[in-house]
């Protein structure tokens, strides 16, 4: 998983409340458990007719927003059935940032495993950072994770909170799997211990 320390880059409005995560990524591609590939269908009932032609006023099919990074959400993201296929499909299209004022627990939990910041803060700050989203591609949102910091492109700040641990895991590229190679040598000693006294195991 890669690090997140600071992420300076577009962020698309989706102010639609309650996008689930079968809106983010419908159930018919689900039978892969690849994390890769995902990206091309999120928001796929959205993004394209049934003929698969993009829809022109979906707001990740503008050119001002192909290349976002981060989505500024309306509340509840995230919310529906529990699929981690959810945050495959955000993060292989290339968000890696979500800014909403609620998400669902099981999702919000997800992203963090996946590489994605989800921040939740109050209403009117997320009205203030929705209005610079709508800006388009000239208008640069940081994401300051260390110091815990939204700034707009105008340059005004709005400080938010996360799980010290989960902080960690983001900053140092931590996934579950990468959590216990950290204890690797500890595992390696235990199963030697563990051998030696009972051989029989």
């Amino acid at each position: 998983m890669e690090k997140f320390e600071k992420l300076t880059g577009v962020a698309a409005p989706m102010p639609l409340v309650n996008i689930d995560t079968d809106m983010i990524i419908p159930k018919v591609f689900l039978k892969t458990i690849k994390r890769s590939g995902l990206g091309v269908n999120l928001f796929d009932e959205m993004r394209y007719d049934r003929q698969g032609n993009e829809i022109p006023d979906f707001v990740l099919n503008k050119p001002q927003y192909r290349d976002a990074q981060i989505v500024v959400a309306g509340d509840n993201f995230g919310c529906g059935s529990s699929r981690e296929h959810a945050p495959w499909a955000l993060a292989d299209f290339g968000i890696k940032s979500i800014i909403s004022t609620s998400f669902a627990d099981i999702f919000y939990n997800n992203c963090f495993k996946n590489g994605i910041l989800p921040i939740v803060l109050p209403q009117e700050a997320v009205d203030v950072l929705m209005k610079d989203a709508e800006k388009g591609s000239n208008a640069r949102m940081t994401v300051d994770l260390e110091n815990q910091v939204v700034t707009t492109s105008d340059g005004e700040e709005f400080p938010f909170e996360v799980d010290a641990f989960k902080k960690h895991c983001l900053m140092e590229g931590l996934d579950d799997i990468g959590l216990t190679m950290e204890k690797v040598s500890a595992i390696d000693t235990f199963e030697a211990q563990a051998a030696q006294a009972r051989p029989w195991v």
